[in-house]
């Protein structure tokens, strides 16, 4: 059991969740997740921990609610228990001798970005960060991001918010005239990634991105999460979920990814007439 100790909606789709974790608060990193079930009767699902307080003991998730998992759980008030949380889990990513960083966050991929944005800016390296969502209504972490990087450009794909366009936009623009750069991250939709990877390159600059495969375990066992990297295949849980982009064959991910769309749109049917 774990208890949820503050909830705030950061928008019509994204939940805020702080969950009373000790353990595993005294060890997350950034690109740690953990694996959470909801109740008996729930599937067991990964999300990412956005930061993490040693102090008081409690992780911070941030979810997008599209699926049955995400519905239960956004359900759960303050006070309430998650039945099952596990982790932390996965790999994390060491930032050593970043000179210069741009971290890239697609959508709720912010809430993924940013603890590495973090992570570079306690190291002492240079962070930009570009945040691009769909419009105005749809921006989350706007404070967090801005508090934390050096250099912040927003998008919006319809122009409702500052510049309008897509954050490949920035990004090329950024490459032009800063010279310093040795690391970009991407976190967000595979086509956001993969086009930032297919910018990047051409240039040559290390690119990581963080994968998000169909997961069961997160623990390496069950082998749903393997994703083609190189001439490799990988399972996100143990050896990512942060991998070189250069490497990651997006169009299998993209693929895998969707294997299971229509099942999950009839989970969603059934949670919803339970409520009614």
């Amino acid at each position: 059991m774990a208890k949820i100790i503050k909830k705030d909606i950061l928008n019509s789709g994204v939940v805020s969740m702080e969950i009373e974790a000790t353990r595993i608060a005294s060890k997350a990193q950034a690109g740690h997740f953990v694996m959470i079930r909801v109740d008996q009767h729930g599937e067991r699902f990964p999300l990412t921990i956005a930061d993490a307080n040693k102090e008081t003991g409690t992780i911070r998730i941030i979810f997008q609610v599209v699926g049955g998992s995400t519905i239960k759980l956004n359900r759960l008030k303050v006070g309430d228990d998650v039945l099952d949380i596990v982790g932390p889990l996965g790999m994390p990513l060491h930032h050593e001798n970043i000179r210069h960083a741009i971290v890239i966050g697609g959508g709720v991929g912010c809430a993924i970005a940013y603890p590495h944005a973090k992570a570079l800016k306690q190291q002492g390296s240079k962070v930009s960060f570009i945040a691009g969502f769909r419009n105005k209504d749809l921006f989350i972490l706007k404070e967090d991001i801005e508090a934390t990087a050096d250099h912040v450009y927003f998008t919006t794909d319809d122009g409702s918010a500052y510049r309008k366009g897509f954050v490949t936009d920035v990004l090329k623009e950024l490459l032009e005239s800063e010279k310093d750069v040795d690391l970009v991250i991407a976190i967000g939709p595979v086509v956001m990634m993969k086009a930032v990877s297919n910018v990047t390159r051409l240039l040559n600059i290390k690119t990581v991105v963080s994968l998000n495969p169909i997961m069961i375990d997160g623990t390496g066992m069950c082998g749903g999460c393997r994703v083609k990297v190189g001439n490799e295949y990988k399972f996100a849980c143990v050896d990512g979920p942060e991998f070189d982009g250069h490497q990651v064959d997006f169009n299998e991910l993209m693929l895998r990814n969707s294997a299971y769309i229509q099942q999950e749109k009839h989970t969603c049917k059934l949670i919803e007439e339970e409520t009614q």
